[in-house]
């Protein structure tokens, strides 16, 4: 929920007046509120630095080369101070690249728990020294890293080829700590005198600063609108570009409500990376969002490769291309003039505080890069197979009765669904792990209703703790001093929707480790196995904070909320997921829901895109703001069906049931002061549009599982632009209006208000994709228009692939658990026909610890369809069974045989539709989890 639309129920007056005043009855995002570029002292300072000769050298002299890892001293000419660089060579083709100051006045942040462990180092080797620089080796394919000594640059070479280059353009700034010119206070964390005047003198043999360097505004103290940065360390901030010749495109670094292929900057803000509680945000713009990762991937049709800058605090990121500002015709003049200029991206990365840490992931292909940024940062957390399905939402639902009808409401009108949730109006006047109990009497009883009908629910658990001395949670929390600390050492205090609150310091792990063990059944009061956790505000929200956050000198332990703003969120939902893991013993599998996030938060649950509203273009944006996120290891994303704010028309409403079906998470939410909208309540031709959507969405369910697993296993993303599986087709290099599930199922979702049709592209040459409802075969491509009516989902299955579904859809998905599968073979005259199909017990760590699941491989080739198991060392059983098999682009069979490994054969019932050439196989009736065999004869 944003900050400022507000009931004024269990609200003080006092609050109530200041929501008011910032209300101001507005429905939009107030810009005010957020800082540009211009308005952020160090990113003012940073831009103002313009390309050219850099005053970073390498003393080359100072070179020390290990079997894991090179070191080498810079020195800036200008001031005089030393940095300290190291180089690493990560196993799977990734270098690292550390700078930091050389003798730093206190320690500069460093992020921790992010990466899953200290990346594993191969040995670079030295190919050629000499007065100019540094030739190292890379290892595979002619890999080269070349260090220029002055000015300080690097490049990675292929052969010939400059893959990227580092502070080609001059602009490595490195702001270092220093003492205040004007003060005789020395800087925080410096133990005495005598160390902080060591720190500053130079190396032997150096001359010292010949001037003073000047002391602009916003170093020492920033003010914006009330709020003052007292800055107690100076200026710190940090910047390093890099250029990536041949490259166009690039991607990644969200939250952004911006295009999936990521614009030029020059002439405005850049992209910025500060997790905040924004208001109703725009579309189509740079500012800053509920989460950050900051991660971007470049793309040609030669290769993709990865940028990942670990950095926590405040982030701009600059974008500049020799190709952005030219129009169609002016690119078609260069190819009839012969233009010789080669495309170049560049890219600038400016950091409020920290240390330079980057990890470039040289790919080549879009696959290696998930596998390299995952085996950084871990993969996808394997949810719950009920997490995947539908969830149902409001802010609120109003009391125990309310629940009971809705869940009824649903059942009534024969739509499934999985999790219904609660909003913060459910608690105690705010206080989270507790319940109204005028309006939540006997929430077990709640609870267990619920789980008679093989459904759960979520209770939102904000990271903001009522101050209030009656209070167990925040008794225990200040007792243990537990609370982020203001500059001055108390507890830092703001307000959230309790009033006045207190933020536990999530980045303590002791304070993690006692958040967790509140989700124990025994401390959440009312909690059972079938309740599970929302966690909203988390970036965190301070409504009168500054920019309505946190401030930047409030204190967690000795680090300044500035240096690790964006890592908040990601301990929040980490330790949640946590609690809910222990609760069970370790048995469980968590759901997690998140607004803020970090890189890395993909191993901690799900994320959406935040408060969006009810109209046409948040429905559009919604696609590439999961896309991004995919591409950067957070495949559990989702938008608010319907819209957060306003309401929506009945036509926007089913459109986005359409395309949230269609999606990684699947929920509707609404906001406080808008009508009710469950999917019943719009007619009944509506209700059936709706029901439509969702039942789509429970039939593919093993299907959105086994991208899941893979997920989990491999990085790669669930929701994925077209690119990344046609990366030689520079026509989807820009699409973000269609996607794919995996890479066997196309989706173009209806996003247009009253569109008659959709251009829907189907790539690939040589391809065929299959209409899922129609059966209609297209060629790949080409540009297909699609004539639409308001009950059309254009959708496509690959040729050569195989899909299991579950056509009994139910009540819920765990209703569905022991249903049998049909199975669509899709064939292409390009390659034999494959699929899988993955199956555990659906909720439990099982399939990890025990190897309890089942994976199995369809193949049909040469007219025969088979089975085989793609995981021998697993036990599982289940008592679902295939029911049925549709072949697509088949011929007329003159029998069907199944043989089983028992030498035992049946044929089979099918039926031949000669006119979409589509043959039906019907009750094959073979277990799920067994070998079989199909011969067409």
């Amino acid at each position: 929920m944003a900050a400022f639309v507000v009931s004024p129920l269990k609200m003080g007056p006092l609050l109530v007046l200041w929501l008011a005043v910032c209300l101001s009855g507005t429905w939009a995002v107030d810009r005010g509120n957020f800082k540009t570029c211009d308005q952020s002292a160090f990113c003012k300072r940073q831009r103002a630095l313009k390309p050219g000769q850099s005053p970073y050298r390498a003393l080359l002299e100072t070179l020390e080369l290990t079997n894991t890892k090179l070191t080498l001293q810079l020195i800036n000419d200008n001031n005089k101070v030393r940095l300290l660089l190291e180089l690493y060579r990560l196993q799977g083709n990734m270098t690292r690249v550390k700078i930091n100051e050389l003798k730093p006045l206190k320690p500069r942040f460093e992020v921790p728990d992010v990466l899953i462990n200290d990346p594993p180092t191969e040995p670079l080797s030295l190919l050629s020294r000499d007065e100019n620089g540094v030739v190292l080796s890379l290892g595979a394919d002619s890999q080269r890293l070349i260090v220029s000594a002055k000015p300080f640059r690097l490049d990675i070479m292929e052969g010939r080829e400059v893959l990227l280059s580092l502070n080609s353009r001059g602009l490595l700034a490195f702001e270092h700590l220093r003492i205040r010119k004007d003060t005789k206070v020395d800087p925080e964390g410096t133990e005495n005198k005598e160390e902080t005047e060591a720190a500053n003198e130079p190396a032997e043999g150096e001359e010292k600063a010949k001037e003073d360097e000047k002391v602009e505004d916003g170093m020492w103290e920033e003010t914006f609108k009330s709020h003052t940065d007292s800055k107690p360390n100076g200026p710190s901030s940090i910047s390093l570009d890099f250029s990536l010749p041949g490259v166009e495109n690039v991607y990644g670094i969200p939250e952004h409500a911006d295009s999936l292929k990521l614009k030029a900057t020059d002439g405005g803000d850049p992209y910025r990376l500060f997790n905040l509680d924004v208001f109703q945000y725009e579309v189509f713009n740079p500012m800053a969002l509920y989460g950050a990762i900051p991660v971007m991937l470049s793309h040609s049709a030669q290769r993709t490769m990865g940028i990942f800058w670990l950095n926590a605090a405040e982030t701009w990121v600059d974008i500049s291309s020799n190709t952005a500002g030219k129009t169609v015709f002016g690119q078609m003049l260069d190819y009839v003039q012969g233009s010789s200029e080669t495309p170049q991206t560049d890219v600038r990365w400016i950091s409020e505080s920290g240390i330079i840490d980057v990890f470039i992931m040289l790919g080549p292909t879009p696959a290696d890069v998930f596998s390299q940024y995952a085996s950084l940062t871990g993969t996808q957390a394997f949810p719950p197979l009920s997490a995947l399905a539908y969830h149902q939402c409001r802010w609120n639902y109003n009391d125990q009765e309310d629940v009971a009808a809705v869940d009824q409401g649903f059942d009534d009108h024969d739509i499934p669904y999985d999790f219904i949730w609660l909003d913060i109006e459910h608690t105690d006047g705010k206080r989270y792990f507790t319940w109204d109990h005028h309006k939540f009497p006997q929430p077990k009883d709640m609870l267990q209703g619920l789980l008679d009908k093989r459904r759960k629910m979520v209770t939102i658990v904000d990271p903001h703790i009522k101050v209030d001395s009656s209070y167990k949670i925040h008794n225990e929390i200040r007792s243990k001093g537990f609370y982020v600390k203001s500059k001055d050492g108390g507890d830092y205090e703001g307000w959230c929707w309790p009033g006045n609150s207190g933020y536990p310091d999530f980045t303590n792990p002791e304070m993690r480790a006692w958040w967790a063990s509140m989700f124990a059944y025994d401390q959440y009061e009312g909690s059972m196995e079938n309740m599970y956790t929302w966690n909203d505000m988390n970036e965190p929200s301070v409504f009168n904070g500054p920019e309505v956050t946190m401030h930047k000198d409030a204190l967690h332990g000795n680090w300044e909320n500035r240096d690790l703003h964006n890592l908040y969120g990601l301990y929040v939902q980490r330790a949640t997921a946590e609690g809910l893991i222990e609760r069970s013993g370790g048995v469980e599998r968590p759901f997690v829901l998140a607004r803020a996030f970090f890189a890395g938060s993909q191993r901690y649950g799900a994320v959406w895109t935040g408060d969006n509203a009810a109209e046409w273009d948040h429905l559009k944006i919604s696609i590439p703001m999961c896309l991004s996120l995919g591409l950067v290891g957070v495949s559990f994303c989702g938008a608010d069906v319907g819209g957060f704010f306003k309401s929506p028309s009945t036509e926007l409403l089913v459109r986005w049931y359409q395309t949230g079906a269609y999606q990684p998470f699947f929920r509707a939410h609404a906001h406080l002061d808008t009508p009710r909208r469950e999917p019943w309540l719009f007619g009944p031709e509506n209700t059936a549009l709706i029901r439509e959507a969702v039942r789509q969405r429970y039939a593919l369910l093993p299907y959105w599982y086994q991208l899941f697993y893979h997920a989990h296993h491999s990085g790669q993303p669930v929701m994925r632009p077209l690119w990344v599986e046609y990366p030689q087709d520079t026509a989807t290099f820009s699409m973000d209006d269609q996607f794919l599930l995996g890479r066997d199922l196309l989706v173009h979702p209806v996003t247009e208000e009253g569109a008659r049709g959709v251009t829907a592209y189907l790539p690939g040459k040589g391809e065929v994709w299959f209409d899922v409802h129609t059966f209609q075969k297209h060629n790949g491509a080409q540009n297909l228009y699609i004539p639409v009516t308001i009950s059309s989902i254009p959708v496509f299955q690959r040729g050569g692939s195989i899909i299991p579904r579950k056509a009994r859809v139910r009540r819920s998905s765990s209703c569905m658990e022991h249903d049998p599968y049909t199975l669509f073979v899709a064939l292409s005259p390009k390659r034999f026909a494959q699929g899988e199909l993955y199956i555990d017990d659906g909720h439990t760590f099982n399939f990890d610890k025990q190897k309890q699941f089942i994976h199995r491989r369809f193949s049909f080739a040469n007219n025969a369809l088979s089975s085989r198991n793609l995981a021998p060392g697993s036990q599982f059983t289940t008592f679902s069974w295939v029911e049925k098999i549709v072949i697509l682009g088949a011929s007329k069979p003159s029998k069907a045989t199944l043989k089983t490994p028992d030498g035992k054969e049946s044929l089979l019932e099918f039926e031949f539709d000669a006119s979409m050439s589509v043959l039906t196989l019907r009750k094959p009736g073979v277990n799920a989890g067994l070998d079989w065999t199909v011969v067409l004869q």
